[in-house]
Parts: C-alpha cells; structure tokens; sequence
C-alpha cells in the first residue's frame, strides 16, 4: 500500500512540475509597471493612465459615472497589437478599433424607410391622430 501511495505522489508531482515551471517561464509572469498616475477631482472628474512593460497600456478621463473617454491598448498571444479607443455616457458604452467587426451597410431601401417613419410618424401609427385629439 505505501508504494501505492508514494507511486501516486510522485506522478502527481511530476505532472505538476511543467506547469510550475511554465507559470515562471511565461513572459507575462515578469511584468512590471513602468508609469502610473492617477487624478481626481472634487467636482468628480478623474483621469487616470498606466503602461507596463509587456506592452499594456490604458488611459481614461471623466466627470464621475457620467461620463468618460479613454483608450487602451496590448500585444494579442498572435503578436498583433490592438488598440482600442471609446467613449461611455448616457447612451452606453461606445468602443472603436480596427479589430472589432463592422456591422454591414444599412440597404438602402431600409434606410428610406426608416427616414420616411421618422418624417411622417402620423402615418405610422393608425391611433395616432386620436391620441392627439385627447392632448
């Protein structure tokens, strides 16, 4: 029974052994931060912005949970850099980047219709000119 046990210690040992040492191995593991700095502001605005030196930066500036602007960016595991930039406010969260996919083309017969509801909304809704009477 002991050799038993001291086999399964020794295979469980062994197969944790690559991913100790690839923990140590990998690059991100030696990161470091190489700027930071951080700002804020009675009236609730704030900025912030930081780099590391495996290629992740950040920045973003804003006016509390209202509003904010900012742009971050890194080194994918394919080599390729991304950068994205956006805006967040009322309206949501507003990213941009050449990497991110692109709707298609609203048709244009779509899009004629969508300006002729929003030129003539009387004529959308068959209640609509009753409901007006009871304004």
């Amino acid at each position: 029974m002991f050799k038993f046990i001291a086999f399964i210690a020794s295979v469980a040992t062994v197969l944790a052994l690559p991913l100790h040492d690839a923990q140590y191995n990998n690059p991100e593991a030696g990161a470091v931060i190489k700027s930071y700095g951080s700002e804020s502001q009675p009236d609730g605005s704030y900025r912030y912005a930081y780099e590391t030196s495996n290629g992740i930066a950040a920045q973003e500036q804003g006016v509390g949970g209202h509003q904010a602007a900012g742009a971050f960016s890194y080194i994918s595991p394919e080599g390729i850099p991304i950068s994205v930039s956006y805006t967040a406010d009322e309206h949501g969260f507003h990213p941009e980047g050449a990497h991110l996919p692109v709707p298609p083309p609203i048709p244009e017969e779509i899009l004629k219709s969508l300006q002729w509801n929003a030129a003539h909304p009387e004529e959308e809704d068959p209640h609509y000119e009753e409901a007006s009477r009871h304004l």
